[in-house]
């Protein structure tokens, strides 16, 4: 079991959901139940499948969430150009949050490209 509050990844993809929050607060209403709430989720789920995956029962399997964690983060940074493209978020704001999606996303690649030698 990995103590995933201790992990850079996880804290920065906290900070990452917070931001996105923020950030949706100002879209539209009629996106309330669109793109606000899917970029919301995808944004949780990127922290919330690191802690999944720390509490299963070995590498492969917090392996296995750290994918589905990057696959979010690559949801989120898709979400946030079409946020930017329809004119939601303004383009630095967009910029900075796709750039800290992306971050994130190699961190996770690394983690388990470590993970895996371990193995």
């Amino acid at each position: 079991m990995h103590q995933f509050q201790k992990l850079n990844v996880w804290e920065k993809a906290m900070e990452l959901t917070t931001a996105v929050y923020e950030s949706t607060k100002c879209f539209p209403r009629e996106e309330t139940y669109g793109l606000t709430q899917q970029l919301r989720r995808a944004a949780v789920s990127i922290p919330s499948n690191i802690a999944e995956g720390a509490y299963r029962n070995s590498d492969k399997e917090f392996n296995h969430f750290l994918g589905i964690s990057a696959g979010s983060a690559g949801e989120v940074y898709t979400q946030l150009e079409l946020a930017k493209r329809l004119g939601y978020l303004p383009g630095e704001r967009a910029e900075y949050l796709m750039a800290e999606s992306d971050s994130i996303k190699r961190m996770l690649y690394n983690f388990q490209r470590h993970l895996k030698a371990k193995q």
